[in-house]
C-alpha cells in the first residue's frame, strides 16, 4: 500500500539538507540527455491515439441505440487521457526537456498547447516561477495554501466551536461537488484569474500581456500565446459551422473538460497532502521546495498514457530539464538517496483526491514550517 496518511507530521519532521549536487550525482548522467527524435516519437504516438479514437467515434452512430451513450462516454474518457499525454509533452517543451534545441522546444510546445487552449508562453512563465519557488509560502505560484485567518477560523474563545467548524462540517456530497467543480473548471479558472495563486496576483489573467504575472519584456510572448489560442478558437468555430456545435462539443469539448480534470487532479495531488510541508522564507531553499511533492501510482495504463508525470514528479521537480523517458530510472536512484524524504502514495487517486480536498483546508498564520490542517487536526 502507499504511504500512510500523516495527521500531524509537524512533531517529528526535520527539513532535509541535501544539496542539488548531491542529488544530481546520484543519478546516471545519461538520464539528463535529451533526444529530439525520441521526443517526437511520443508526439506521434499520442497524435495517432487521438486520430484513432476520433475515427472510432465517427462510427458510434452505427452502433445499436442502447450502446451509443456508453460508447461516447468511453470515447470522452479515453480521448481526455490521450490528449492529456500531449499536454504533458508540451509541458516538457516549456521546461526545455523535449529537445536541446530551444526553437524546437518553443515551436512544438506552442503548437501542442495552443491546440489544447493553453497559452504556451504565459503558462510557461508562471509555471517556471512555481518550479523555482515550490512550496515557498510567499513566492509559489499555484496551489498556495490559504491561512487560518483567511478561512475566518482564528481562535476566538467566545465563539462556540460548532460555529467555528461549521464551514468544514459539510456533508460528503458537498465535498464531492466541490472537488468535481475544481477538477473540471479549476484549470481554466487558474488561467483566467489565477485561482489558487498567491494573494498578490489573484485575479490576474494569463491572457493579459500586461498582467502582474509577467515582466514588461515578456509582452510579445504573451501576445504570441494569445494568437495561438485565437487560431484554435477560429478552427473550432469554423468546425461548428461546417459540422455542428454538437459535433464539436462531442469530439473536442467534452474531452477538453476531461483534460482539465486530469491536469487539476495530477497537480493537486502532487502538491496537496497532509504530509507535505510549506516553508517560510527563513527555512526554504530550492531543494527543500523541490522535494515537496508526492509521486502517485495511477495504475499501469494511466501511468503510461500520461507519460509518468504523476509517478516521477519528484525527479521532475528536482531536474525539470530531464525528459520524461528517463524520469523513472532517475526516481529509483533518488529514492535510495532521499530515504524518508521521498514521498510516494498508491492510494486510489479518486479516494486521495476526495480525502486531500477535505483534509487540506488551511495552514496556520505563522510559523517557519507549516503543514495543512483542518479543524479536526490536533494542535501541536
Amino acid at each position: 500500500m502507499g504511504a500512510k496518511k500523516v495527521v500531524n507530521p509537524e512533531k517529528d519532521f526535520v527539513p532535509p539538507d541535501f544539496t542539488i549536487k548531491e542529488l544530481r550525482d546520484c543519478v546516471p548522467k545519461h538520464c539528463f540527455e535529451r533526444d529530439t527524435l525520441r521526443s517526437f516519437s511520443y508526439v506521434a504516438y499520442d497524435m495517432c491515439g487521438v486520430a484513432f479514437l476520433a475515427f472510432c467515434a465517427s462510427h458510434i452512430h452505427l452502433l445499436p441505440l442502447a450502446l451509443r451513450a456508453p460508447a461516447w462516454v468511453l470515447y470522452w474518457v479515453s480521448q481526455g487521457i490521450v490528449a492529456t499525454g500531449l499536454w504533458v509533452i508540451a509541458h516538457e517543451c516549456g521546461h526545455g526537456a523535449f529537445s536541446a534545441n530551444r526553437t524546437v522546444n518553443h515551436v512544438t510546445g506552442w503548437v501542442l498547447h495552443s491546440a489544447l487552449l493553453v497559452p504556451y508562453y504565459a503558462w510557461r512563465h508562471s509555471h517556471s516561477q512555481h518550479h523555482k519557488n515550490t512550496n515557498n509560502l510567499t513566492r509559489d505560484e499555484v496551489f498556495v495554501p490559504r491561512t487560518k485567518s483567511y478561512r475566518g477560523l482564528q481562535d476566538k474563545p467566545s465563539t462556540p466551536a460548532w460555529m467555528t467548524d461549521s464551514i468544514f462540517d459539510e456533508t460528503p456530497l458537498y465535498h464531492l461537488a466541490m472537488v468535481t467543480a475544481q477538477s473540471l473548471f479549476g484549470w481554466p479558472m487558474y488561467l483566467y484569474r489565477n485561482a489558487s495563486g498567491p494573494k498578490y496576483s489573484r485575479g490576474a489573467s494569463h491572457f493579459n500581456p500586461t498582467s502582474v504575472l509577467f515582466r514588461a519584456e515578456q509582452f510579445g510572448q504573451i501576445v504570441i500565446s494569445d494568437i495561438g489560442l485565437l487560431l484554435t478558437i477560429a478552427v473550432l468555430t469554423y468546425s461548428c459551422w461546417i459540422f455542428s456545435p454538437a459535433t464539436v462539443a462531442f469530439y473536442y469539448g467534452v474531452p477538453y473538460l476531461m483534460v482539465n480534470f486530469w491536469l487539476v487532479t495530477i497537480t493537486f495531488l502532487q502538491h496537496t497532502d497532509a504530509a507535505v510541508p510549506h516553508y517560510a522564507d527563513d527555512s526554504w531553499n530550492f531543494v527543500r521546495g523541490a522535494l515537496c511533492t508526492v509521486d502517485r501510482d495511477f495504475g499501469w495504463i494511466l501511468n503510461t498514457c500520461l507519460h509518468h508525470i504523476q509517478d516521477s514528479h519528484v525527479a521532475h521537480h528536482v531536474f525539470s530539464q530531464m525528459p520524461h523517458y528517463h524520469a523513472l530510472e532517475a526516481t529509483e536512484h533518488l529514492k535510495k538517496k532521499l530515504g524518508k524524504y521521498y514521498r510516494f502514495d498508491d492510494t486510489n487517486f479518486l479516494v486521495a483526491l476526495y480525502h486531500n480536498f477535505k483534509h487540506c483546508q488551511f495552514i496556520e498564520d505563522t510559523g517557519s514550517v507549516l503543514f495543512f490542517r483542518n479543524t479536526s487536526t490536533p494542535a501541536n
